[in-house]
């Protein structure tokens, strides 16, 4: 019995909610390259049987996510001309006010370091439209059992929804039925049941979206199909009452008035700016640069807990998968072949191959003058660190518990694409 639904939850549960990277975006080279590697490792790997294990799926997709985490941050100290200095020197930005609005900084290592920082004030975040229905008592039952339906139209489509009262429904009971109606139809709205002070429950229903075009008039519309009984269902639960329209960002850069869609948004292709919440009036946050020395550190602990966190991994599952042994022994070599070199930066590596920061020794050497050659280890620790994780990404499932069944006839090697399969559909038969 194919296990893929418990792989595909285990992994939107996981990681789904994390953001993306302009480094998961790959040329049609690099992906040539990246399937070659796989053909290239499948021609050599024996034929084996995964063992039956719940714990299989979780760490094949733990694998490739914590390898990713590392050759994310990789790339983004690599983006600059080759030089310690230039790589762990990435800009990155500071928010005077973090809980108004935090800023990240996406441009290149070429943005003139004597440009201007800039105020943001933050007069309105942007909200989505909420639908909310009328409170109705939860035990009782305000319509009769039938079948009804209601339009609903967003600014691009339209749909039709059908819904049943049975005799055993209550108002609760059918409130929850249409909340998960309209949040599985997966039209960019989530419904919920919601209750208030004395008991009664209501419908509510929001846009995932927020802002809206000056030129719309809804983000959505519910609207009753034209009979009695279905205009009379709307009424009774009021759903097609706008208890908030959406309505968009607006600040102040500089002092000129700006709007957004979203509360997150790019300025000038550099900034990814997220707002919180409003500024106190008058009293605008100051968006610029870290200094060089806080960059430096706070990119070499960056890429210090992508390390650590492929080391959790391995130990994690240490239990279930002996193998994970061999991600361990992979990832913790790289920092154990620099160990005395990174403690002389204050990156102390630990019998257990986690590595912690001296934040007063590695303060004194990004500080000294000549910091470039201090830090000439980071680079070769962090380029042997993106090579093994790229391995550990072509092939996870060297590292899970299986049974070796044959090897293949030396010399006379062929490519069998269902090995690779294994983990990119995660076809594994519980019976194996």
């Amino acid at each position: 019995m194919p296990t893929i639904d418990t792989a595909y939850h285990y992994y939107l549960s996981t990681y789904a909610k994390q953001s993306t990277s302009r480094y998961d975006s790959h040329k049609k080279s690099e992906l040539r390259s990246i399937y070659n590697n796989i053909v290239k490792i499948n021609k050599d790997s024996p034929l084996y049987k995964i063992k039956r294990s719940e714990d299989v799926q979780k760490f094949a997709i733990d694998i490739k996510e914590s390898t990713r985490i590392i050759k994310n941050v990789v790339a983004s100290l690599s983006d600059a001309e080759e030089g310690i200095g230039n790589a762990f020197q990435k800009k990155l930005a500071f928010s005077s006010q973090d809980d108004v609005v935090s800023a990240n900084y996406l441009g290149g290592s070429h943005f003139s370091e004597d440009a201007d920082s800039f105020t943001i004030e933050v007069q309105k975040l942007a909200a989505p439209q909420v639908n909310q229905g009328a409170y109705l008592d939860k035990n009782r039952l305000n319509l009769k059992p039938g079948t009804y339906s209601f339009d609903l139209e967003n600014n691009t489509s339209a749909y039709e929804f059908q819904f049943t009262i049975n005799s055993d429904d209550t108002n609760f009971s059918t409130q929850n039925k249409l909340a998960n109606l309209i949040t599985n139809a997966d039209i960019g709205l989530k419904a919920s049941v919601v209750e208030n002070a004395d008991g009664l429950s209501a419908l509510q229903i929001e846009s995932l979206a927020t802002g809206i075009n000056p030129n719309d008039v809804f983000l959505f519309s519910i609207s009753p199909q034209g009979n009695h009984d279905s205009m009379a269902a709307i009424d009774a639960l009021g759903i097609d009452h706008v208890a908030q329209e959406a309505q968009n960002a607006v600040f102040l850069l500089n002092g000129t008035e700006q709007m957004a869609y979203e509360n997150t948004f790019l300025l000038d292709n550099n900034f990814e700016l997220t707002l919180h919440g409003t500024s106190p009036e008058g009293q605008p946050a100051v968006i610029g640069f870290k200094t060089n020395a806080d960059a430096m550190a706070e990119n070499i602990q960056t890429l210090v807990d992508s390390y650590n966190s492929v080391l959790h991994t391995a130990n994690k599952y240490s239990g279930s998968q002996p193998q994970s042994v061999q991600l361990y022994r992979d990832m913790s070599g790289t920092a154990f072949a620099y160990q005395k070199s990174l403690e002389n930066i204050g990156l102390i590596v630990a019998d257990n191959g986690e590595i912690s920061i001296d934040k007063d020794a590695l303060s004194e050497t990004v500080s000294s003058e000549d910091y470039e050659d201090k830090l000439s280890v980071l680079n070769d620790f962090k380029n042997l660190l993106n090579m093994k994780a790229n391995n550990a990404s072509l092939d996870p499932m060297r590292y899970v518990d299986k049974v070796l069944v044959t090897y293949k006839n030396p010399g006379k090697t062929f490519v069998t694409p269902y090995i690779t399969s294994i983990y990119s559909g995660m076809m594994m038969d519980e019976y194996c």
